[in-house]
């Protein structure tokens, strides 16, 4: 009954201001006269006519789709209705058609690719590229070339060996009884004993020692260092034999000790050996050493012939000249497509032990090494000897890594965030940042750089005739390079992607015994020597580098949770407990973020306008204060609140107008039924 009301005004507007006949006033004539119809069927077709339209029973297409829209989980659709402004409008109607036309593309694909029924075949022939060999002599230069310029060296060695065995000559075998002290060195005045004596240690006596030079026993200052001898002893030794580094002031020493006297002889030698050598110049230094052609007697790569026009020179401070095979030649890398010892390098290199230094080098043989073109040989490090009279097989298995840097790794691309120069003309990894840091602060800390590792710009290599205490320097800061003082190894870090080659090497004599004589005669006569003086096998060896197969091994990081993983987890969950989707995300920022704050913008502006204008309206005078709550005089407010009685006994208010009761409205109180007008048709009529 409530709901026809309106529409019972509505269609008699002139019902409510109808008056009795008792005002004279007629009432209007009755409507004109409809169809028979159950009084539930008349109603029941005005309710039906003010519901809203639903669905199919929409007259017009326009009100089919307004319907469609607000009642649609779509959100799309139901927020292109709702949306107020042309602009707002606009961009859903956008995001709608950009939403509709990403499905259909998706689904054609899917459906495309469902009902594909081609079949493709890849055939792949695999080829690996090949990688550089470094390939260096154990003896750096000749020893007919440099005798000269270490002819002072090599007698004080002499007489230090005689002091200390009593040999008179290097290649004796027999120790003798030493030979006193100062008959050694008479007639001569050593030089480089007074830069670096050379001392023996009793056993027991950790403060004295027995100087080399003069014989004597004398005190000795400064902390011991125990160096690790690479030669084992079977039996204890009585003595120790060492050497001690000092400052510029003498203040402060080191002595160096070492369990074998091979070691403190070679390490004394090699300490001044890079002080003559640091002095040459590069180009007579490549002059003195090996030559490809001296080196290298046959090569074959790929079961092709090759020779020393293949190979590049790179010399080593400390190996003189090295040859690099497949060092990126004119732009191009050797390949190869089959695995085993027929395909890979094979070398016969010529040792000639006649032109090795004693002194410095105590085996025979070569060394190599295997790396990226791009890569510096660090042939001292991690190179691989090669033995005479012997042919060293090598098979390789390489490895690719391929690390995640930031955030995963702290990796390297290329070493352009790593606050190390790089010295090395060759690409960044972890072993050239390190040797460039520990050569940089050599630099700083020593004023000159270490003989063994490139030259930075602006130095010099070290030599005591203008760096008196370098070597005392060096001892140090490599001593705090190892114990990690230096900063290095925090600084440094690895690349994130390299490769790396896993060695097996085998070795087998050669040549046979039985294949020896005319072997060794071929082989000189390809040297373009004289047959009377062959080849010796001790100076000849054989090296074969070849992958044992081409399965390559890559390990790649590739990271848990990527974008995509990421867009599917929230998707997922949005969907499952919210049942949204990107536009649903989409309607939510434009209605709890931009509609929510140009409201609470739109409110504050309002306020900031109302706070302004009171601030610019003139004062109101202040009228005076009345109490509130006494209009009756006689009453205090500190006393209780009147009683009935009590209240009908107080004496009005003075000037107190009492209001008068107004007449009543009778035409209020009229009863009215709810259809004031019956329908004809359940009229009752009237009594006669």
């Amino acid at each position: 009954m409530l709901a026809l009301q309106p529409e019972q005004s509505r269609a008699y507007p002139d019902r409510a201001h109808a008056s009795p006949g008792r005002f004279g006033t007629d009432l209007p004539a009755p409507p004109s006269p409809i169809p028979a119809m159950a009084p539930g069927e008349k109603i029941k077709a005005k309710i039906k006519k003010n519901l809203p339209v639903t669905g199919p029973q929409a007259p017009t297409i326009k009100e089919l789709m307004q319907w469609y829209c607000l009642t649609t989980n779509t959100h799309g659709c139901r927020r292109i209705v709702v949306s107020r402004g042309r602009l707002r409008r606009l961009l859903w109607i956008l995001f709608t058609l950009t939403a509709v036309a990403l499905i259909f593309w998706q689904c054609a694909l899917l459906i495309i690719s469902f009902y594909t029924v081609s079949v493709s075949i890849k055939v792949h022939f695999q080829k690996l590229d090949f990688p550089a060999v470094t390939i260096c002599n154990i003896n750096p230069y000749k020893y007919s070339a440099v005798r000269d310029l270490l002819a002072d060296l090599e007698q004080e060695t002499r007489g230090a060996l005689k002091t200390l065995y009593g040999f008179s000559e290097i290649n004796s075998r027999n120790r003798r009884e030493a030979e006193s002290w100062s008959s050694v060195w008479e007639g001569t005045r050593p030089k480089f004993l007074n830069v670096v004596p050379l001392l023996a240690f009793n056993e027991g006596e950790t403060g004295k020692a027995r100087d080399f030079l003069t014989g004597r026993k004398r005190k000795v200052s400064g902390s011991i260092i125990r160096q690790d001898s690479d030669v084992v002893t079977v039996h204890e030794s009585k003595e120790m034999v060492g050497f001690q580094l000092c400052s510029n002031d003498t203040s402060k020493c080191a002595v160096y000790t070492f369990s074998s006297g091979v070691n403190a002889i070679q390490e004394w030698y090699k300490l001044h050996y890079m002080n003559i050598m640091a002095q040459v110049s590069l180009e007579k230094k490549i002059n003195m050493s090996y030559t490809a052609e001296e080196l290298l007697v046959t090569c074959f790569f790929d079961g092709v012939s090759c020779n020393a026009r293949n190979f590049t020179l790179f010399h080593h401070p400390m190996y003189g000249n090295c040859y690099t095979f497949n060092n990126r030649q004119n732009e191009t890398i050797l390949s190869t497509s089959m695995g085993g010892s027929e395909y890979g390098l094979q070398v016969i290199l010529h040792i000639n032990e006649e032109e090795y230094n004693p002194f410095l080098v105590s085996s025979s043989g070569a060394k190599v090494i295997v790396h990226r073109q791009d890569e510096y040989p660090f042939i001292e490090d991690v190179g691989t000897e090669i033995e005479t009279a012997m042919a060293t097989s090598i098979g390789m298995h390489l490895t690719e890594s391929f690390k995640l840097s930031e955030p995963y790794s702290q990796c390297t691309e290329d070493g352009s965030d790593v606050p190390i120069k790089n010295i090395y003309k060759a690409a960044y990894s972890l072993k050239i940042c390190l040797h460039s840091c520990f050569q940089t602060k050599m630099v700083e800390k020593c004023g000159c750089a270490q003989y063994s590792q490139p030259l930075p710009p602006a130095a010099n290599y070290c030599n005591y005739q203008q760096h008196p205490n370098w070597m005392y320097c060096y001892y140090q800061l490599h001593q705090a390079f190892v114990r990690e003082e230096l900063g290095c190894q925090s600084v440094c870090r690895e690349a994130c992607s390299f490769k790396e080659w896993t060695l097996t090497t085998s070795l087998a004599q050669w040549p046979s015994e039985v294949s020896e004589k005319w072997l060794l005669s071929v082989l000189t006569w390809d040297q373009g020597l004289q047959i009377k003086e062959k080849l010796n096998k001790t100076d000849l060896a054989k090296l074969l580098i070849f992958y044992k197969d081409l399965n390559q091994r890559s390990i790649m990081e590739n990271p848990a949770n990527s974008i995509e993983m990421l867009l599917s987890n929230f998707g997922g969950q949005l969907g499952l407990w919210m049942s949204c989707s990107i536009v649903c995300i989409i309607e939510i920022i434009e209605v709890f973020f931009i509609d929510s704050l140009s409201i609470i913008a739109r409110q504050q502006w309002q306020k900031a306008k109302e706070w302004w204008a009171r601030r610019q309206a003139p004062p109101c005078p202040e009228a005076p204060p009345s109490p509130q709550g006494q209009d009756n005089p006689v009453l205090n407010i500190d006393d209780d609140l009147p009683t009935f009685t009590s209240a009908l006994r107080l004496p009005p208010a003075p000037g107190a107008r009492v209001p008068g009761t107004p007449p009543p409205k009778y035409n209020t109180l009229r009863l009215e039924r709810a259809f004031s007008n019956q329908l004809t048709d359940t009229q009752v009529p009237a009594e006669s």
